[in-house]
């Protein structure tokens, strides 16, 4: 889980056109979800899934990663 966390704060921090556009992707789902942070009380700032805890603009640029809840899959092998 830690090279995984590595991996999308690193595409986070160095864009990425194809990891963009999968993070897009993802983020489009997320934004849905009733998990997703803005839709309910947390303390924390930053916009996470409160499922697993993550914070979005990393977990979803981490193509290794995928949604605790089956909305999406990591796109390695």
């Amino acid at each position: 889980m830690i090279k995984e966390i590595i991996s999308g704060w690193w595409y986070y921090f160095n864009e990425n056109d194809s990891v963009e556009e999968v993070a897009r992707k993802r983020m489009e789902i997320c934004n849905g979800c009733q998990w997703h942070s803005s839709k309910m009380l947390t303390k924390r700032p930053d916009v996470h899934c409160t499922k697993c805890g993550c914070t979005l603009a990393a977990k979803t640029r981490s193509l290794e990663s995928s949604c605790p809840l089956k909305k999406w899959t990591s796109t390695k092998k």
